[in-house]
């Protein structure tokens, strides 16, 4: 297993070098350009479609806009946004931060792009339903001889899809009630496994209850986003706002620090402001996934035949996601000085217990129920919208009919990973993220000119109908 790890980190590292950087922040500012600002501009309309102003149910889609909105969310909005904003700021330090916030800024004009890419080029499956998703915009938009980077993606979305760091860090948060009942997490063998008891009815009850959602299919997942997302981000985001309320002093001097090590990275043993500019890219994909390719592949099922419309929906998410969500999860680890704390004398890797650490810093026990229950809703939610992604990959590949038997290898996944060490876990996640982004990115790309026609011609229908109906233009 040791060498397994090793020989994962050592991929994972050239798939996240600085050309991995390029294209997504690079390729993310150049969308931004490109569409000069419409995420930023067009906020009003965004909301107004959220709320289902627009919303026709004979438009072709299996999902409104809202429910593609949650659906994508309940992915996104999970680990990541707790955990992985931790391993962020223990490996980049503070800095880490600020990349992440410029890596979700311009991943919301990424999402505005494939997401509309992703209702543009859609295909019809064995029994007539209408699919999208990067494998579709690859093969319909750029044409047949580009199928062989659709299956690309489609193989790597088939790793990069399996919820596994969410399970292995849901059985963290459960070991100390096994504990508490008498049945006592044993240490990890020398290979970093954990075969106890406790590990074991982890695995057990975290397959079977998300076994029971993700066999029901889309619409089931659906009607569980659509109850937990909204809840749970109100909930962690209001106890994230406590923290800081009692703490505010602290706060001038964490931005400052976030600023100033952004560019110099002293925070990170031995200075290198690369780490720190990767690091927070890699986190803030992990977390929003703009450019990775998950999103559109649940923005695709909306029904709609506007597609400008869902990707100005689809945008939302890493605002959401990264700038409110995970700056609380920072903010918190910073303003409570865990982060400055390294309880573990091998610097190892610090997850959801860093953040654990933090709240409880600040509120008490109460710190470590608030994080308990975000992991627990967190990560149900995001397994549950995985599962879906991995299926349309396994559909893509194999057949809508051989494709739902991902299930079986999904939930078989989610028990591997609640006994692995969380090293190897991250590293399989990160490289199968990084080799989605190339064929999606590069897809997108090619297709931007595409997506600006489209928004052209939809605004200027928009602008004109609006200046109608205010009597500007009778």
């Amino acid at each position: 297993m040791e060498q397994i790890e090793k020989f994962v980190s050592v991929l994972n590292g050239y798939a996240w070098g600085l050309p991995m950087v390029v294209l997504l922040v690079g390729g993310g500012a150049y969308l931004t350009i490109l569409s000069r600002g419409i995420p930023f501009l067009r906020l009003r309309h965004a909301i107004e479609v959220i709320r289902g102003k627009y919303d026709n149910p004979d438009d072709p889609g299996e999902i409104t806009h809202f429910q593609a909105l949650v659906t994508a969310l309940s992915s996104t909005v999970g680990m990541g946004n707790i955990a992985g904003v931790a391993v962020g700021i223990s490996q980049g330090g503070p800095g880490a931060v600020f990349w992440m916030w410029v890596t979700a800024l311009v991943g919301m004009a990424t999402k505005f792009f494939t997401c509309t890419l992703a209702c543009m080029y859609r295909k019809n499956d064995e029994l007539g339903m209408p699919q999208g998703g990067p494998m579709y915009y690859i093969e319909v938009g750029l044409g047949p001889k580009f199928r062989p980077l659709a299956v690309f993606f489609s193989v790597c979305g088939l790793v990069g899809c399996l919820a596994m760091f969410q399970a292995n860090q849901l059985a963290e948060i459960l070991a100390p009630i096994w504990d508490a009942v008498g049945i006592p997490e044993a240490d990890p063998d020398a290979m970093g496994v954990h075969f106890d008891t406790a590990r074991v009815l982890s695995a057990i009850l975290i397959s079977g209850s998300v076994a029971m959602v993700v066999f029901g299919g889309l619409h089931r997942l659906v009607q569980w986003s659509e109850r937990l997302v909204p809840a749970m981000c109100g909930i962690y985001v209001v106890a994230s706002l406590v923290v800081l309320a009692l703490r505010y002093e602290a706060l001038p001097g964490v931005f400052r620090a976030i600023l100033e090590d952004a560019f110099t990275g002293n925070a990170v043993a031995g200075g290198v402001l690369t780490t720190v500019i990767i690091t927070g890219v890699k986190r803030a994909a992990f977390s929003n996934e703009a450019g990775i390719g998950t999103a559109p592949m649940a923005h695709g099922a909306a029904k709609t035949n506007e597609p400008v419309r869902e990707g100005l929906v689809a945008m939302m998410g890493p605002f959401i996601d990264t700038i409110v969500v995970c700056t609380m999860t920072a903010l918190v680890i910073l303003v409570s000085d865990q982060a400055l704390l390294k309880p573990d004398a091998d610097n190892s890797i610090q997850a959801v217990s860093l953040t654990s650490r933090s709240f409880a810093a600040v509120l008490g026990s109460a710190g470590y129920v608030v994080v308990a229950v975000s992991v627990i809703l967190f990560s149900l939610t995001t397994m549950f919208g995985y599962s879906y992604y991995g299926r349309k990959c396994m559909t893509y590949l194999v057949g809508t009919q051989r494709g739902k038997f991902y299930n079986y290898i999904y939930v078989a996944t989610l028990a591997f990973a609640v006994l692995a060490p969380v090293g190897l876990v991250i590293n399989i996640l990160d490289t199968a993220f990084a080799l989605m982004a190339i064929p999606n990115m590069i897809a997108t790309l090619l297709l931007s000119g595409r997506v600006m026609t489209a928004a052209n011609d939809y605004f200027s229908r928009y602008d004109r109908r609006e200046d109608r109906l205010a009597g500007r233009n009778p």
